[in-house]
C-alpha cells in the first residue's frame, strides 16, 4: 500500500520542540522532493520547507528559517521535520507531501500526502 503518515506532534510549551517524522510506504522517498506544509485554524495550507530528491538541498520559509531543520533518513524512508524555538503561532496541522520538484521552500506535482499530524504551543 503506498502511504505517507506524518507522527511526532503533541502539545509542546512555547519554546521547546518537536521532531515530526514523514515515513513513506510503498515507494521510495529519496525518488521525490519532499515538502512540510502546515494549515492553521482559519487559514490556507502554506509551504513551510522543502528538500530536494536530486541533491538533498533544503529550503525554509523565512518565518522558520533557524529554527527549523528537514532532512532524509533513506535508511529508514523517513523524512524528518525537527522544530526548535516553537511559537504559539506554529500551531498548525502539519503535512508531508512527495512530489516532483521544490521550488523554494514549496513541493510541487505532489503525487502523496500525508494524514497530517497536530503541532499545539500553548503554555
Amino acid at each position: 500500500q503506498v502511504q505517507l503518515v506524518e507522527s511526532g506532534g503533541g502539545l509542546v510549551q512555547p519554546g521547546g520542540s518537536l521532531r515530526l517524522s514523514c515515513a513513506a510506504s510503498g515507494f521510495t522517498l529519496d525518488d521525490y522532493a519532499i515538502g512540510w506544509f502546515r494549515q492553521a485554524p482559519g487559514k490556507e495550507r502554506e509551504g513551510v520547507s522543502c528538500i530536494s530528491s536530486s541533491d538533498g538541498s533544503t529550503y525554509y520559509t523565512y518565518f522558520v528559517k533557524g529554527r527549523f531543520t528537514i532532512s532524509r533518513d533513506n535508511a529508514k524512508n523517513t523524512v524528518y521535520l525537527q522544530m526548535n524555538s516553537l511559537k504559539s503561532e506554529d500551531t498548525a496541522v502539519y503535512y508531508c507531501a512527495a512530489g516532483g520538484y521544490c521550488s523554494n521552500y514549496v513541493s510541487y506535482d505532489n503525487n502523496y500526502w500525508g494524514q497530517g499530524t497536530q503541532v499545539t504551543v500553548s503554555s
